[in-house]
């Protein structure tokens, strides 16, 4: 038995964004202060995550920020020529702000406007906790990102431009959220407004798998979610839910998996020991865990 198209509905909606709304606005309003240590800086401040690409759903409380700075950037020069490689090593020089000193200042900026007992360090980011008016958010405090290339029209060295943060054991993590969310609002323009609403359910399903132990607690993050649906075809989508979810997971047990892209396309979505990919066998596991609850339902 599948699950009733009147629950995938119920699973497809988004969640409340008024209150995400309030949260931004004041995080940003925090690290806009005229006094911060990176008052001056280039910098952007933007939303990543579900609320940022409009796939949350009811349960989700966090709030994604980024705040990049973007007068300092980190590299990597690894697919340049010899040729342009030198041209990049003669022009380029060492920060003058670190990424360090970026984190305190941040860090500083966020406990002076909300105090210190409502922000506290993460693993990989900045929590500020939630009252009555807002929800809680997590500042990640990010560099711009350069990965090279060579051109082959005489232009020199060029890059594709993402983010790049570093977690408290100095793990670098780096990812390309702007790539990833133009690309999530293109395949849902591209699938007749379907994509989204099915990430959602697939959210909605992991929740259930998680309470009912199905899946460990935080192995199948949203934004792999989206990873993964993103990879299915759009002429998979349409018509309903129902429809669409059973075509979507036959494709994903027929392809081969170790071809999946991150919606970034910048990485592939499955790979061990990569911390910008899904573990193979968390990925494999919610496949296996999403198709047999639908069909114990």
């Amino acid at each position: 038995m599948s699950i009733p198209e009147s629950q995938l509905d119920t699973w497809s909606h988004q969640g409340s964004i008024v209150q995400s709304s309030t949260t931004y606005a004041t995080i940003s309003r925090a690290l806009e202060a005229k006094d911060s240590g990176f008052s001056g800086k280039r910098y952007e401040i933007f939303l990543q995550g579900s609320y940022g690409n409009d796939t949350n759903i009811y349960s989700e409380s966090d709030v994604d920020v980024v705040i990049r700075l973007d007068s300092t950037y980190h590299y990597d020069t690894s697919k340049l020529s010899p040729q342009d490689l030198a041209t990049f090593n003669a022009t380029d020089g060492p920060a003058t702000y670190p990424y360090a000193e970026f984190k305190a200042d941040v860090l500083a900026a966020l406990q002076t406007y909300f105090g210190k007992a409502s922000v506290e360090i993460g693993s990989k980011a900045i929590k500020v906790k939630a009252n009555e008016s807002r929800r809680s958010a997590d500042v990640v405090v990010a560099t711009e990102f350069r990965r090279y290339y060579s051109s082959s029209f005489g232009l020199g060295p060029q890059y594709v431009s993402g983010i790049c943060f570093f977690t408290s054991s100095g793990t670098r993590i780096v990812n390309y959220p702007k790539q990833h969310s133009n690309n999530l609002t293109a395949k849902h323009q591209g699938t007749n407004m379907w994509f989204k609403p099915m990430v959602r359910i697939l959210k909605n399903m992991r929740s259930r798998l998680t309470e009912k132990g199905s899946i460990a607690a935080g192995g199948a993050p949203s934004y792999f979610l989206e990873g993964l649906l993103y990879n299915v075809p759009p002429d998979n989508f349409g018509k309903n839910y129902e429809s669409t979810f059973v075509a979507a997971m036959n494709w994903l047990l027929k392809a081969d998996r170790s071809k999946l892209v991150c919606a970034n396309e910048e990485y592939y979505l499955r790979r061990d020991s990569a911390p910008e990919c899904w573990p193979c066998a968390d990925c494999d596991g919610f496949i296996d865990a999403a198709i047999g609850m639908w069909n114990k339902w």
